[in-house]
């Protein structure tokens, strides 16, 4: 008897890790075709691998220049990694059933759960068309915006106008940061209407989709709000504000970044700057001409990151409330956390601890290996890890100088940054294992 031999995937986060895997393998392959690259010959597999990891997990870091590297069908092939990196492999797959069979089953509804982060298996169906609905009108609206600035005032062709509203209006909304010019947005330092839309369009891809749900609905009544809601709501403010403000402090008076704009041009700068460490990856100024303080900032917010079930990347505004809460309880002595008068669990304080600490691991090791291997300093290293982890895109100029080996180590740490500790951890465990009995309490000294 022939037994035939079938891949095990027995938790929804093992189909997701899979169906980004699968989506990445195909990006690697389109893009080492000849077409896809600019002239003669093919991209090497480190190049396309780097560029498919970067595109499908909205991360934007590059080792070769996008516009200049890659052909029309090339960028276009980034462009569908983008978009299906930010709707979320099995959010796609499942919309996708819908349209052809109008079913969906309980494996694909969970897994869709797992990549929508919703709260039940009855509303995924509605969660996954939704989350195409709003993505696509966000896109639209900023590409329209885009298209007619590019068209009116730098003299694009229609087609090419809106060739780069869309292009740059898929990867705003996704976090991604990939731009068709070499310089990102150094070119438009001082044009709100090509600064302002793209980080608008970024702000509102990092709060997630869940948030944007509801306030849609419940846009008039802030006592309505879910907890998750007005968590995302305040920290998003407070680091939006924070940041910009802190790099417009630190970098006014530098001559290499906002020191020769005008007041109105540092102002747009300093906030252009302080929101694309969500994880977006544009930058109007060179990230490399920085103060070390200013990028040890910026590491601190790309760290962060945006919100769950966004496009955002980093450990996420809603872990970082929870810990700063427990830190806040813990020191008044108090043995409950609340926040906004509900009590958060024991095991959701657990489970963003675990994220936290997870997350230090892999950006300090990552940091070490780059220390030990290459010649570049920490504030070069850090910046580049974290970026990569927290898939932001930002870099100080030497990703694509690196040795193949932390090129390769940047891409498992987009790859990982971008599922998530937690999802990572979780498809790789076979089994859930329940302990039916407590051992008996005791406690350690702490401090």
């Amino acid at each position: 008897m022939v037994t035939r031999w079938r891949p095990r995937v027995r938790h929804p986060a093992q189909m997701v890790v899979v169906g980004f895997a699968m989506a990445i393998g195909i990006g690697t392959g389109l893009l080492m075709l000849p077409v896809a690259k600019a002239g003669t010959g093919s991209a090497t597999g480190l190049e396309a691998l780097f560029t498919s990891t970067s595109a499908v997990c909205v991360t934007g870091l590059v080792v070769v220049d996008t516009p200049g590297y890659w052909s029309g069908f090339g960028q276009t092939v980034i462009l569908a990694l983008i978009q299906v990196g930010g709707f979320g492999i099995m959010t796609f797959a499942s919309w996708l059933v819908l349209l052809v069979s109008h079913r969906m089953g309980l494996r694909a509804r969970l897994t869709a759960a797992t990549e929508t982060k919703t709260l039940g298996l009855g509303d995924v169906r509605t969660v996954v068309v939704r989350v195409v609905k709003v993505s696509l009108l966000l896109e639209a609206v900023t590409a329209a915006i885009l298209a007619v600035r590019f068209a009116t005032s730098y003299g694009e062709s229609l087609p090419r106008a809106v060739w780069l509203g869309v292009f740059h209006a898929v990867s705003a909304f996704n976090n991604a940061g990939f731009a068709l010019y070499s310089d990102s947005l150094m070119g438009f330092v001082t044009d709100p209407w090509i600064c302002l839309p793209l980080s608008g369009a970024v702000i509102a891809g990092g709060l997630g989709f869940p948030v944007l749900f509801e306030l849609r609905r419940r846009f008039r009544r802030p006592r309505t709000w879910s907890l998750h809601t007005k968590i995302v709501l305040g920290a998003s403010a407070v680091f939006l504000v924070g940041g910009s403000a802190f790099v417009t402090a630190l970098e006014w008076d530098n001559p290499a970044t906002l020191g020769p704009l005008d007041v109105p041009g540092k102002l747009l700068a300093g906030f252009v700057q302080g929101v694309m460490p969500r994880t977006a990856g544009f930058n109007s100024v060179d990230t490399g001409a920085l103060s070390p303080a200013t990028w040890l900032g910026t590491d601190v917010l790309m760290f962060i990151g945006g919100a769950s079930a966004g496009t955002a990347g980093g450990i996420k505004v809603t872990t970082f409330a929870v810990l700063f809460f427990v830190l806040y309880a813990e020191i008044r002595g108090e043995g409950a956390v609340d926040i906004f008068r509900r009590r958060l669990p024991g095991d959701l304080q657990r489970q963003a601890l675990t994220v936290v600490l997870l997350s230090v691991a892999a950006v300090a090791t990552s940091t070490l290996v780059f220390m030990v291997f290459t010649d570049f300093s920490l504030d070069q290293s850090l910046f580049e890890v974290t970026s990569a982890f927290a898939t932001v895109g930002l870099s100080t100029g030497i990703t694509s100088g690196l040795p193949g080996g932390e090129q390769v180590l940047l891409t498992v740490l987009m790859f990982i940054g971008r599922l998530g500790p937690i999802t990572v951890a979780s498809a790789l465990a076979l089994r859930l294992r329940v302990r039916m009995y407590d051992l008996p309490e005791e406690r350690p000294v702490i401090g």
